[in-house]
């Protein structure tokens, strides 16, 4: 029997496997085995549809969390597995990445990070603009990485050559910081950068706990390690509870998406207006 579940599920495979293009009636419809009519019942234009997308990759990304009362680990927590989860659907992510839904998945997930926020003591006006950077922050990295993943193979593959070829072939004398950094550059290139930026964010936050004056606050969450030159930089914490997202047919773009974590997506779907992306889906049901 036809559900919104069943249409959200099968609007997801359609554009994992095609595109933004494969989100009208009649696609969904065939797919479905169903009158394209039928979908009103459920939806009543494009764009309602495409935010029950939007709620539904945030939704996949919290099943199964559960704080532990760290505020610096459940934070980090729930960033990795919001951009886990745009990451196994990078054509959905890249619809819904900018959205605000307003519905129950993304509504439970703004309460839970004000949550972690102000149980740690974060006075509400430090607790707001924080959730507001972190939520920004995972979601600008979860479209980047996610345009990249939808790649077609040959233009992932020769993004990623560029740096062996090109940065890895200049000068010191015309380039001599890239000449210096090349064969380091190459590697970090092919990773996400979310993971490192993400605990730089939460080391910034860490200054700002009413507790930092008096010592290390709470939740830290990450070790130091040496490095090269002496330097020292944070070791990321172990993420034990990522849990495993129901990934769309194989990303298109090969080696960028065999070289990435799968930690990569995140949360205040910012409001825009819709993309124009083509349809045959009016902007309301047809009158009764």
């Amino acid at each position: 029997m036809l559900s919104a579940d069943m249409i959200v599920e099968t609007a997801l495979r359609l554009v994992g496997q095609h595109g933004a293009e494969a989100l009208t009636v009649r696609r969904l419809g065939a797919a479905l085995g169903a009158d394209p009519s039928a979908i009103y019942r459920y939806f009543h234009s494009t764009d309602d549809l495409l935010l029950a997308l939007a709620d539904e990759l945030v939704g996949r990304a919290q099943d199964g969390w559960r704080p532990t009362g760290d505020w610096r680990a459940d934070l980090r927590s729930i960033g990795l597995r919001i951009h886990a989860a745009y990451q196994a659907h990078p054509q959905a992510a890249l619809l819904a990445a900018h959205r605000t839904t307003g519905r129950g998945h993304e509504m439970l997930a703004v309460e839970r990070i004000l949550g972690v926020l102000r149980r740690a003591g974060f006075p509400d006006h430090e607790a707001v603009p924080i959730y507001h950077a972190f939520v920004d922050q995972g979601l600008a990295f979860a479209a980047l990485d996610a345009a990249a993943l939808a790649l077609p193979a040959a233009a992932a593959t020769a993004d990623l050559q560029v740096w062996p070829q090109r940065y890895g072939r200049v000068g010191a004398d015309t380039h001599p910081n890239i000449a210096a950094t090349a064969p380091l550059l190459e590697a970090e290139m092919r990773r996400s950068g979310y993971p490192f930026a993400l605990e730089l964010l939460l080391d910034a936050v860490a200054a700002r706990h009413p507790g930092a004056g008096a010592g290390a606050p709470a939740g830290t969450g990450a070790a130091e390690a040496p490095v090269q030159g002496g330097a020292r930089v944070r070791a990321e914490a172990p993420v034990q509870d990522v849990a495993p997202v129901r990934a769309e047919a194989p990303a298109r773009g090969v080696e960028r998406a065999a070289d990435r974590t799968p930690e990569k997506a995140a949360l205040r779907p910012r409001v825009a207006q819709d993309q124009g992306g083509r349809s045959d889906l009016p902007a309301g049901p047809p009158a009764p």
